[in-house]
């Protein structure tokens, strides 16, 4: 199958297969006589992965190992729990932080209980005197 063909069976766009392949996530396809990409279903398989990776907030990074580990079926899975346990650290993390997130904007919308001028707007004054402490180092694989 072509690379359009490709992207409408794995539901991503063409730009996508061709960023995966230059990232190494996607192995290069055969090409036809006439230059074209030549897909097969283990592209279409390994796109799906990925995409299922993504859609768990996973890196490229964790991606790549995880695809690496994939290629060698006869291996011990030990390094795939340990990857996945490590992504699990990083979603609390994040969970973490998003908490703390939270209550800072509740903090901020106790200070406005009703519709006044914006000069007057006690949210808009908590932005402008509001005290921001430097942030914490991330310990996730977000950066």
């Amino acid at each position: 199958m072509k690379i359009g063909e490709l992207a409408q069976v794995a539901q991503c766009t063409v730009e996508t297969i061709r960023y995966y392949e230059k990232e190494g996530l996607l192995a290069a396809p055969e090409r036809t006589s006439a230059n074209y990409r030549r897909y097969g279903e283990p592209h279409v398989e390994r796109l799906r992965f990925i995409r299922n990776c993504r859609a768990l907030d996973m890196t490229h990074g964790e991606i790549r190992a995880l695809l690496g580990l994939m290629d060698k079926p006869n291996d011990n899975c030990g390094a795939i729990n340990h990857l996945l346990d490590d992504h699990i650290g990083h979603v609390d993390a994040r969970i973490a932080e998003l908490q703390q997130l939270k209550q800072q904007m509740a903090l901020l919308r106790q200070q406005c209980h009703t519709e006044q001028a914006t000069g007057a707007c006690g949210i808009l004054h908590g932005l402008a005197v509001m005290e921001t402490e430097a942030k914490p180092e991330r310990h996730t694989h977000l950066g």
